[in-house]
């Protein structure tokens, strides 16, 4: 297999974050399944709290509500936090409502 993921996401950091509080499971092909603990997503990736030490490229698979499962690669790392590339762009229509359902104070929720 060779170094470094091939990413079909451009890199668009400039992607609104949102807050979120969401432990869940990754499946990880060299160290299986690991706990997460994400800190923010966006329709581009995420940030998670995590103490595993994955390279650059790695990648991860997760199972996010409303969306399902989706592939995403570790673009940077660190200390305790690393930020996920999705392999794809979440539709903007189902990114709203999985906000909606992980965010169901309205005064945590993006104006949008």
């Amino acid at each position: 297999m060779s170094g470094g993921a091939q990413l079909s996401v451009t890199d668009q950091r400039s992607s609104t974050r949102h807050p979120v509080d969401l432990t869940l499971m990754a499946e990880h092909r060299r160290l299986g399944d690991v706990m997460l603990q994400l800190i923010n997503v966006s329709t581009t990736g995420f940030m998670v709290r995590s103490p595993h030490e994955l390279g650059r490229g790695e990648r991860v698979t997760i199972r996010l509500p409303q969306i399902g499962r989706i592939e995403a690669f570790l673009v940077w790392s660190d200390q305790d936090r690393s930020g996920f590339q999705f392999e794809r762009i979440i539709r903007m229509d189902d990114f709203a409502k999985m906000i909606k359902s992980l965010q169901p104070n309205p005064r945590l929720r993006s104006p949008h």
